[in-house]
This record gives C-alpha cells, sequence and structure tokens, in this order.
C-alpha cells in the first residue's frame, strides 16, 4: 500500500517527519512522489495537481470494485470494437465532464470511507463531481484488451473511467487489470526509485536523491528579499 511505502521510506531516511501526495489504488503501481520534513507543509501543492497514467482495460466484463480485486462478472459482448470506433468514444471523454465517485473509494460519509460500507453490502448515494480529462489516447487494442493513456485533473477515479467507456464501446462495461501512474504535476516516473534500489544506497547517495523543497514551488513568483 502507500502508506506501507511512506513506512519504509522514513526508516531508511530516519526520517521524523514525512508524507506521500496521494494514495494510489492497492493494485496501481507508479508514482509516489514523498516529502520530508519541512517539505510537508507543501505537499498538499500535488494533492490537487494534474496526473498521469497507463491503464489496461478489459473490455465486456465488470468489477465489483472497478479492478481486478473484485468480483468479476463477464457480459455478452456482440463484438469487439474496432480502433476507429475507440479513438470516437475516447474523444468524446476528454475535457469537463461529471463523474459518480464508486463506492470502494476513501471518500467520507458520517466519519467512515466508503468502502467499509460498500463490505457490508450498503450503497450510498454519491453526488457526481467535475472532472477534467486533458488527454485520452489508445496504447494498443486487442479483443477485449483496450490500453490507453490519461491525463487528468486531480480527483479523477480511473476505474470509473474504465467502466464508462467500456459502456459508452457498447461492451456493457469494463475493469481495470493494470494502472500505472506515470506523472503528478512535473514530477513524472523517470525520475522516481524503486525501495529496492533506495535500500541498496549508501546513507550519502541516498540524500543526493532528494530534491530541495523549491521544486514544490516553481507555479510561485521568486521574491528577493
Amino acid at each position: 500500500s502507500s502508506n506501507h511505502a511512506l513506512q519504509k521510506v522514513k526508516k531508511i531516511f530516519s526520517a521524523a517527519k514525512c508524507g506521500h501526495t496521494g494514495t494510489l489504488d492497492p493494485m496501481a503501481t507508479g508514482l509516489l512522489p514523498i516529502c520530508f520534513g519541512e517539505a510537508t507543509k507543501f505537499s498538499a501543492h500535488l494533492l490537487g495537481a494534474e496526473k498521469s497514467y497507463i491503464a489496461t482495460l478489459k473490455l465486456g466484463f465488470l468489477s465489483t470494485t472497478g479492478d481486478a480485486e473484485g468480483e468479476i462478472h463477464q457480459l455478452e459482448i456482440p463484438e469487439y470494437p474496432t480502433q476507429a470506433k475507440c479513438e470516437r468514444i475516447l474523444s468524446q471523454f476528454t475535457g469537463t465532464t461529471q463523474q459518480i465517485p464508486p463506492m470502494y473509494s476513501a471518500l467520507k460519509y458520517q466519519g467512515k470511507p466508503l468502502y467499509q460500507y460498500a463490505r457490508n453490502g450498503d450503497t450510498i448515494a454519491r453526488p457526481a463531481r467535475d472532472i477534467n480529462i486533458d488527454t485520452l489516447q489508445i496504447l494498443s487494442l486487442h479483443d477485449d484488451e483496450l490500453r490507453i493513456s490519461v491525463r487528468c485533473s486531480s480527483g479523477t477515479y480511473i476505474r470509473v473511467l474504465a467502466e464508462d467507456i467500456g459502456k459508452a464501446l457498447g461492451c456493457g462495461g469494463a475493469y481495470l487489470t493494470d494502472l500505472r501512474r506515470t506523472a503528478i504535476d512535473r514530477f513524472n516516473i523517470a525520475q522516481a526509485q524503486t525501495l529496492q534500489a533506495i535500500e541498496n544506497l549508501e546513507s550519502g547517495e541516498r540524500q543526493r536523491l532528494l530534491l530541495s523543497i523549491d521544486h514544490l514551488l516553481q507555479d510561485y513568483p521568486m521574491i528577493q528579499l
């Protein structure tokens, strides 16, 4: 989990204070920026930043959680969508739209996260909220497996997007078999280090991996006093 990764990094760096900048879904991989010390005061800047993902959708299936962790139901598909149809449908999802958050999410209702209600079989009414899809591109299409890249606003649920795309393609739905976060704001997966790689470094080498707090503040004008 994101918190497990955070605790491991905190121990490796012997940090008194640290925090991550946005939880990854349990099955997701990819970029998890972590702030130490004074930098944690500015971590909220990344919480609301745009994010990029690479997602693999299984068309013609529904999952109770929207991903491979849930209970999977196969649907009848009259035919697999073509590349041209996928490109036409995906273009309809770009821009500002509304999305209903999933029940399996950490959003709170009466002090409890929604996933606790979902595990008990309860459904809570969730208001739709505005999201923005900046770019949505097809990376590959093989029968019922569609791989896409997406850059979107904070608060966008890729699991819900996958299900909505599946329905719009006439497949009844879809679920995520793989999800990887590749970027948050100006931070990219190419800059990231694996936990294993960090653990294998000497203390001095680890310190050289850390970026200055200024990297979080580049949207602000600099004033010299």
